[in-house]
């Protein structure tokens, strides 16, 4: 009996040193059921892994304040996201993966992370990339992002509430990760990529072009459309071509990033940087370059990534350790009775992988849903049925339970 306690011990010990590996341990777990806007369920729900991954599952909705968003008419949403982010990423020494549009990684908190351009180009050209920051900076709130057409709130650059950005006497702290798996971090880091030297803001080495008029791009070729001239109403910045990557003239390279030894990660690691000036004013790239500097995982990338599909057996973290859940289905449905729409929330010890399908009292299948996830909520629309008695199926390999609805009105 000893020698199995100690066994146990040793055991528990193991998983506990096992889950403090940054990328398991860095998220901001909601283990309270707080909610932000829209009463929304906020931060991160299930911070679960296996082996070679970590999937993270969130509403896209921090727990700080968020809004109001200035000529921007929409909303933010629940985005439902499970996000897969390797515990082994690796240098990618072929053809870089571009960061694409929208989301690149995902903060702490569950929010995403954008890229630096807002999708569009002047004229519709292809050429000359429009800066999120310049054209759609005065939607952002205090918080510094915004929600987009899909309900999305996401950061575009330095996620300001997110931590402490004005503390400069400190290595900041993992305020995220990107989907090739490294690290990012906030604005300071050690002087020195081997941890000495003291703490400084990190220095970008993008720079702004000098130029008139916005004929060539940064390569020097000459552009096969012109962009519109340097002006008061389109000042050096306003288009991502408007920089150039100028190696060494700042600490990080052309993906925003260098190997460096971090809090975190003693013996190194490659770690990305937010960029910002000395008074904090976000600067160009502002999180990733155009490149990522690892291989980026299938699966999270915009405009379908974020549905990810945790396998079986994983183990969820929490702030105060590792947990085995023993998994089975349970799940909380309000309103019911139903007028238009009823919420599910799935309990966090419920099983991955839920499939859903709905029936009416007749036994006629009317909808079914793939990939529900614990600690998650998900929208159940009723408004086109008649007044009756219908029967929420919820179903895994192992697991299945019905939950009865009453439909009024």
């Amino acid at each position: 009996m000893k020698k199995l306690l100690i066994s146990l011990s040793l055991l528990t010990a193991g998983m506990q040193s096992f889950a403090q590996i940054p990328v398991i341990s860095s998220w901001i777990v909601n283990t309270t059921g707080a909610t932000g806007y829209g009463s929304i369920p906020s931060n991160v729900q299930i911070d679960q892994f296996d082996s070679t991954d970590v999937y993270i599952s969130c509403t896209c909705i921090p727990g700080y304040n968020i809004g109001p968003w200035t000529g921007n008419p929409n909303v933010p949403s629940n985005q439902n996201f499970c996000f897969k982010i390797t515990r082994s990423p690796k240098q990618n020494t072929g053809k870089t993966d571009s960061v694409g549009l929208g989301q690149i990684g995902v903060w702490s908190n569950g929010v995403v992370a954008y890229n630096s351009s807002d999708g569009m180009t002047y004229n519709n050209d292809g050429v000359w990339h429009r800066n999120a920051y310049y054209f759609e900076g005065p939607s952002f709130d205090n918080c510094l992002g915004h929600p987009d057409q899909r309900g999305c709130y996401h950061h575009h650059v330095n996620p300001t509430c997110l931590y402490n950005d004005k503390d400069s006497s400190k290595h900041s702290p993992i305020i995220g990760y990107a989907f090739d798996g490294f690290p990012i971090y906030g604005a300071y880091g050690y002087a020195n990529t081997n941890g000495t030297g003291g703490i400084k803001r990190m220095i970008t080495s993008y720079q702004k072009r000098k130029m008139v008029n916005r004929d060539t791009l940064p390569s020097g070729a000459v552009a096969t459309a012109a962009g519109p001239a340097v002006s008061g109403t389109y000042p050096i910045g306003d288009f991502m071509e408007d920089y150039t990557y100028v190696a060494s003239s700042g600490d990080l390279d052309a993906h925003n990033g260098r190997f460096c030894v971090t809090p975190d990660y003693p013996a190194g690691i490659y770690a990305y940087f937010v960029t910002i000036d000395k008074t904090q004013t976000p600067v160009f790239p502002y999180v990733l370059g155009y490149t990522y500097y690892g291989t980026v995982q299938a699966g999270n990338t915009a405009p379908a990534g974020g549905n990810n599909t945790p396998p079986g057996g994983t183990v969820v973290y929490t702030p105060t350790g590792v947990n085995e859940v023993t998994r089975t289905i349970k799940c909380t449905l309000e309103p019911n009775p139903v007028e238009d729409y009823t919420y599910i929330y799935l309990d966090p010890s419920s099983d991955n992988n839920i499939t859903a399908t709905l029936y009416n009292n007749e036994g006629q299948l009317l909808q079914t849903f793939t990939n529900w996830h614990p600690s998650m909520s998900y929208a159940l629309n009723m408004t086109g049925y008649p007044a009756g008695l219908y029967f929420l199926h919820l179903q895994t390999d192992k697991n299945y339970m019905v939950q009865k609805i009453v439909k009024v009105n």
